[in-house]
Formats: C-alpha cells, sequence, structure tokens
C-alpha cells in the first residue's frame, strides 16, 4: 500500500499537478491576478474589474453604492489547472479564467451556469436578444406604448451593467473616477431561471430598497390649479363628505409666485421655478399646512428647482450673502458644487420645511439644459433624485422622494413620478405592462397620474384607470390645468362614483397587505407589482401576460384597458391562472382552477382579481385615513387550497415615518394558514418585536368562505359562534385580544 502512495505522488509531480490540482477555498474574495480583480458578491454576481495601474477601486457609486456585501471566502472553491488558468466555482457559477494580464474577455474568461436544466455558457461580450424589460424615464408626452428600457431579468438567464465610467462617492460627494487607468468595471448578473436570485444580487450591490413612509402608500389628490387655501381644505372635506380616503394633498405651482423677471425658465416661461409662498392665494401657509395636519393630511410641494433662488424672492438676499455673491447677481443652479446645494436647501427649501411641509415634489424636466452634472458622468436627474432624498432624512425621518426614474440605483430614493402621460386607453395598457415590469430594473414604486394627465374627459376611462391604481403604489390622481379636468372621484356619473368609491374604500382597506409588502421588498428586492414570470417562470405562459400581474404574494389582476358596452360598461380581460394553485374572484368568490386561460367579463365595478387559495389576505376595516389610522381591528380572509397547504404571511407594523426600522424597532404578526385534508387551521402567531406607539391589542374579524359552518367552529380550543356578512361568507368575529397571545381557529372545507 505503502508503495502504492508513493506512486501516485511521483505521478502527480511528474505531471505538474500536485496539490495544486486540488479546489480549495481563495484567502479572500475579492480575489487579485495582477491588473485583473474578481470580486464575487453573491453566488450569481461577479464583479470585473481591470486597471492598468493595478489600483482598484473600493469606494461607491450610484449604482454600486453597497460595497459590503461579499460572498464568503468558504462558499468559494478555487482550482488551479495550469497554464495560469483557474476553475472558481460559487454554489450557482463555475468559471474558467485565464490569467494572461489582459482585460476581462471572451478569451480569458467563461462563466458556466444552469438555464432550463442545461448547462450555458456566459461571456462579458454582452449581446442581448431576450431582456423582459425595465423602467422608463418618463411619459411625459407618451400617448402610446413605447419601447421599455432593459431590467436584469432576461430569458437568456443573465444581464450586465458596465460602470466603468459611472462617478465615485467620496466623502458623501460625487468624485469622477480615472478612466485613464481604471478601464474596466463589469457587473455580471448570472441567474438562469432565478430571478429572485438576480433581484436579490441587485440589493448586495446597489443596495436595498428602503422602507418607505407608510402615508407614500396611500390615497393622493394632485392637480395643476391655482387653489386657495379654503379651497385646499375644501378638497378634503369633500373627500370626507362624500366617503372617500385621502392621506395626501400636493400643492403644484400655484403654490409660490409666478413673478420672477430673470432666469432660463422653462416652457417659454420664467415662472415655474420659485420658493415664495403665493400670499394672495394662501395668505397664511403656515396655518393651512396646520389646518391639513389636523385633519390628517400630508402636504408636498410642487418644486421645479432649475433656476435657483432668483432676485425676486423673499430671501434673496440672505441667500445671495450666504453664497458670497454680489447683490442681483443670478448663479446659475450648479448640482456639482456642494456648497451651492447647501445653501439652496437653507434657503429654498427649509422656510416651507419649518412651517411643516412633509415633503417636496421634484419635478425636473431639465435634462435639456442640464442633462449631466458639470464636469462629471452622472446625469442631472441621477445625483438631485439622491441629493434631495438625502435631504429630506430630516429629525429622523425615512427620506421621501417624489421624481422621475433615473436609472440604476435610483431605487434608493422612492417612490418614483411616471411623469404626464396622456389620457387615453393604449396609456393605460402600456402603465400596467411598465409597472409589472418596472421592478426588474429596481423601479419598484410608481406614483402615476391616475386616470392621465391630458386628454379628453372619460368618465369610464378614470373608473378603469382607478382600479388599476387602487392596485399599485400609490393611488394618485392629477391632471393638467384644464377646467375639464378634475380627478375628484366623486364628481363623475352616479356609476362611476360608486364603481371608484367601491375601489378608494378596497385600498384602504388593504392598506396592512400593502405596507407588509412593502417590508417583504426591502428584505429580497422583489416587486409589490411584478410580472408574472418572477414567481411563475417555470411556465412557459407566465411569459405572455403583458396585461396581467402579482400585487404580492396573494393577489393577482389583469385591470380592464378597453372600453365596455352597454349601460354596465362590460368589458373583458385575457386571464391566464398558474397550475398548481387555485383562485378565487375577489368579488365574486367564483373558484377558478391553475392551468387554464380565459377572457373575463366585468362590469365597471369590478375587474380581474383573484386572491389565491390556501393563504391570508390580511386587512383592515375601511377608514378614512388609512395610512395613519392604528390596525386595532385585522381582517383575515382565507380561501381554501387546492390540496394540503402550509402557507405563512408575515403581517408588518412599525411607526410608518421615522429611520427605528433599521434599529430593529419594527413588529412582525405571523399568520399561518394550515389545511390538510378538509381540515384547516388559522394561527394568529404572538407578534415579535415592538415599536413607538405599537398596537398592544385588537380584535379580529376572520373571513372563511367554503367552511363547512355545520361542523361547527373553534377558537382556541372552544366552539365560537359564526354568522354571515352580506356576501354570505361566513365570519368569526374575535373580541380584543393582547397581540402577544396566539389566536388559533379551527373548521372543515
Amino acid at each position: 500500500m505503502k508503495i502504492f502512495f508513493k506512486l501516485i505522488a511521483l505521478f502527480l509531480f511528474l505531471t505538474g499537478t500536485g496539490l495544486s490540482a486540488y479546489a480549495k477555498h481563495p484567502e479572500q474574495n475579492p480575489m487579485v491576478f495582477g491588473k485583473n480583480r474578481l470580486s464575487i458578491i453573491t453566488p450569481t454576481l461577479l464583479r470585473l474589474e481591470y486597471a492598468v495601474d493595478g489600483k482598484f477601486i473600493d469606494a461607491p457609486t450610484l449604482f454600486a453604492y453597497d460595497r459590503a456585501s461579499m460572498l464568503s471566502p468558504e462558499s468559494i472553491d478555487v482550482k488551479e489547472l495550469g497554464d495560469n488558468c483557474y476553475e472558481i466555482k460559487t454554489p450557482s457559477l463555475r468559471i474558467w479564467y485565464k490569467n494572461d494580464g489582459f482585460p476581462f474577455s471572451t478569451s480569458n474568461l467563461n462563466v458556466f451556469y444552469t438555464h432550463n436544466g442545461k448547462e450555458k455558457k456566459f461571456t462579458n461580450r454582452f449581446i442581448t436578444k431576450n431582456n423582459l424589460g425595465g423602467p422608463v424615464e418618463t411619459l411625459d408626452r407618451v400617448t402610446a406604448e413605447i419601447p421599455m428600457n432593459d431590467g436584469i431579468l432576461s430569458k437568456d438567464g443573465w444581464y450586465m451593467i458596465d460602470d466603468a465610467r459611472g462617478d465615485l462617492l467620496v466623502n458623501d460627494w460625487i468624485e469622477p473616477r480615472d478612466t485613464k487607468n481604471h478601464i474596466q468595471d463589469q457587473y455580471c448578473f448570472i441567474y438562469g431561471n432565478d430571478f429572485k436570485a438576480a433581484l436579490a444580487s441587485l440589493g448586495a450591490i446597489s443596495g436595498k430598497v428602503p422602507m418607505t413612509r407608510k402615508y407614500i402608500h396611500g390615497v393622493w389628490y394632485c392637480r395643476y390649479w391655482d387653489y386657495t387655501s379654503d379651497e385646499f381644505l375644501d378638497i378634503i372635506d369633500g373627500y370626507d363628505k362624500n366617503d372617500f380616503p385621502i392621506d395626501n394633498i400636493v400643492f403644484d405651482m400655484g403654490w409660490h409666485t409666478n413673478d420672477a423677471k430673470v432666469g432660463t425658465g422653462h416652457n417659454g416661461h420664467l415662472n415655474w421655478n420659485g420658493y415664495t409662498w403665493n400670499r394672495e392665494l394662501i395668505p397664511d401657509p403656515a396655518d393651512l399646512v396646520k389646518k391639513l395636519h389636523e385633519k390628517g393630511v400630508t402636504v408636498s410641494l410642487n418644486d421645479h428647482p432649475h433656476d435657483g433662488i432668483r432676485p425676486h424672492e423673499h430671501n434673496y438676499d440672505e441667500f445671495a450673502k450666504a453664497l458670497g455673491v454680489n447683490p442681483g447677481e443670478v448663479p446659475l443652479f450648479d448640482l456639482s458644487d456642494k456648497n451651492y446645494m447647501e445653501k439652496f436647501f437653507r434657503y429654498a427649501h427649509k422656510p416651507s420645511e419649518d412651517i411643516g411641509v412633509d415633503f417636496w415634489w421634484l419635478d425636473w424636466q431639465q435634462n435639456y439644459l442640464y442633462p449631466y452634472v458639470a464636469g462629471h458622468n452622472s446625469t442631472s436627474l441621477q445625483w438631485i433624485n439622491e441629493l434631495y432624498y438625502r435631504n429630506s432624512m430630516r429629525e429622523g425621518k425615512r427620506g421621501a422622494g417624489y421624481s422621475r426614474w433615473a436609472g440604476w440605483g435610483d431605487h434608493r430614493h422612492p417612490i418614483q413620478f411616471s411623469g404626464d402621460a396622456q389620457a387615453n386607453w393604449p396609456m393605460l395598457a402600456f402603465e400596467v405592462k411598465l409597472t409589472a415590469c418596472s421592478g426588474q430594473g429596481g423601479c419598484y414604486y410608481w406614483a402615476h397620474d391616475i386616470g392621465g394627465f391630458r386628454g379628453e374627459p372619460n368618465p369610464e376611462l378614470t373608473t378603469r384607470w382607478t382600479q388599476f391604481g387602487a392596485l399599485s403604489a400609490a393611488l394618485r390622481v392629477h391632471s393638467t390645468k384644464d377646467k375639464k379636468l378634475d380627478r375628484r372621484p366623486w364628481i363623475s356619473g352616479k356609476k362611476e362614483t360608486e364603481a371608484m368609491r367601491r375601489m378608494y374604500h378596497f385600498r384602504s382597506q388593504l392598506m396592512p397587505y400593502i405596507y407588509s409588502n412593502v417590508w417583504h421588498t426591502h428584505n429580497t428586492m422583489v416587486p409589490l407589482n411584478r410580472s408574472m414570470f418572477i414567481d411563475f417562470g417555470s411556465q412557459k405562459e407566465s411569459f405572455d401576460q403583458p396585461q396581467q400581474f402579482m400585487f404580492g404574494d396573494v393577489l393577482m389582476a389583469a385591470p380592464i384597458t378597453s372600453p365596455g358596452a352597454g349601460e354596465n360598461k362590460v368589458a373583458s380581460q385575457k386571464v391566464w391562472f398558474p397550475k398548481g394553485e387555485v383562485w378565487y374572484d375577489y368579488f365574486t368568490g367564483e373558484r377558478f382552477d391553475g392551468g387554464q386561460t380565459q377572457d373575463i367579463s366585468k362590469p365597471l365595478d369590478e375587474f380581474p382579481l383573484y386572491v389565491r387559495g390556501g393563504h391570508i389576505l390580511a386587512m383592515q376595516p375601511y377608514t378614512s385615513r388609512p395610512a395613519t389610522t392604528p390596525l386595532t381591528k385585522l381582517e383575515l380572509t382565507a380561501y381554501p387550497a387546492g390540496g394540503d397547504a402550509d402557507n405563512t404571511f408575515e403581517l408588518y407594523e412599525d411607526d410608518g415615518i421615522s429611520l427605528d426600522y433599521t434599529k430593529g424597532k419594527y413588529s412582525v404578526t405571523k399568520l399561518n394558514y394550515s389545511q390538510k385534508g378538509n381540515k384547516v387551521t388559522i394561527t394568529v402567531n404572538p407578534a415579535e418585536g415592538a415599536y413607538d406607539g405599537c398596537i398592544e391589542k385588537r380584535s379580529y374579524k376572520v373571513c372563511i368562505p367554503k367552511a363547512d359552518v355545520k361542523a361547527g367552529v373553534k377558537v382556541n380550543g372552544k366552539k365560537r359562534r359564526v354568522s354571515v356578512d352580506k356576501s354570505g361568507i361566513p365570519v368569526i368575529e374575535i373580541p380584543e385580544t393582547d397581540v402577544r397571545k396566539k389566536v388559533m381557529v379551527e373548521y372543515s372545507i
């Protein structure tokens, strides 16, 4: 036996393989090979760098914001193959690399991955063929579907982002990088069929999408109109009197004066930019903001900052003195100048923030003037979104963005404004498709102009748009300065008003589900609105449903995007029901087994919306202020699964506005649905965690459609009386209970 081992050792020595032929963990990650550096960020994300001087970049960029994420060396195997060749393995990839001293290329780097059950080869040539789409910057002046930009998801199972010219962030400010020596900086997302891994990788390198202020996901009113103080207050009263919820009101350009005499202006006017309150319309701004806050409504202001602060502004003299410019001089708006931007925020924004204004609508439309930050490669929109978001993080609050989409990395500045879309059916259809795909590029939360910004009044179209808006990140209406256009939902016809009221109420009730899914998106980078193939990509039909999407894990929607017929405006939409699941019509309770496609017809007050069987849909009673009303009663609805099931929904709660969630101050309640045979158990587990102002007790309404009431229902082991709601659904009312105690409901189906 000793002779055998000696012969083996002699063979390894003579062949030059030796122990080096065996895989071992690298000493560190990233791995440096002369002028090349390979960083393995996640099992499916590689960074490729080449630096002529061997000096690599560790500073963040607006895209590569998080440099802390890196796969542990213990999860990487490296084998020397001889002739400066290496085989490097992650849990998902097999990499062949030849250290030839040249930049990473098709000649020295091949990455092998599994796609559709077969091994495929990736190279960094970056020829894309089957990208599945992503967000666009704006829908301004768009009247029908346009090509979408790329997202990171592709039918080919990979995508690349080239950040070789991205500005660096040094001491929290952008700085041009050395592009003469550092000539290669590529991020290779190689994920095969695992779309959720790709999205997680985006969060690993670019930072997770932050938690939004909860009211951002509420109901908004916005209109380009010069309202007075009394009219603003009357609008809120109108929502209340007409039984519609409201959380936020936006002041468009009429809030500031329009007497500018100098500047670049916009659209042929000098008055779009301003920071002095128009006291003819709003005599006492502080009092107006105070009264709106007392009504439970937040306030945001429109802002076109491209002309900065000019001599007509109320505090121009203070601004000029602080900036050190001569009296009457108008310095250009300069995003590259840290001192200028600090003074701008101090004198343009702080006075309004001091009287209670909650956040700003950054209505940047000046790319034709300032496409890039002076002296840099970053676009003006990229950098100004970052600066505005930072500035909004005052007094311990979360940031609140509200601007057009600026590309990779802008997911860290939610929420995004999609621009001035035309009011017509093709635009509604495109917004459905765009919204489902936008999270694939990081744009997770759109604030659309529900009903369209301009066009002829069309109550049916506005109603259908509202149904889609009720299942998007924000139910926000907006319209142009036209007497004929006002999106207040009670001023259309009776049928349209009733149909929209139904959806506004639904949106209000859905807030616990929405906010819990926002938390899920924060943790996983899986979008709230998402294309069907993200969850059901193993089914080829999932790639052919542009008018259908998942809204969280439990709801599936296919909004109506065409005009209806007859008295009830009945219209249809194609709906694909993924196999392996059962789906229930939210409005009628009708069951649809997965594995089929149907044309579904709906009257004006309904649309194709389905609840996933075997899951719990968490809601709240209707409230006129859905984003701020305490969740003292939780409504749970659970339709049966198609077979045995065990699914958990995590109800997430926090204070809705501060950064305390980053310190662990939040609460999670696990809601479990278990089905074995015809026996079902719904369990509300004890709440875990706490935050300032958290609910200590709450009651429950448990809706159990398809339950066999005659067989009896038990709550915590005791028989409980069951009532029936107006829709004929069995309901169990559970009185106020300590949230730290388990509640268990058992019944048969």
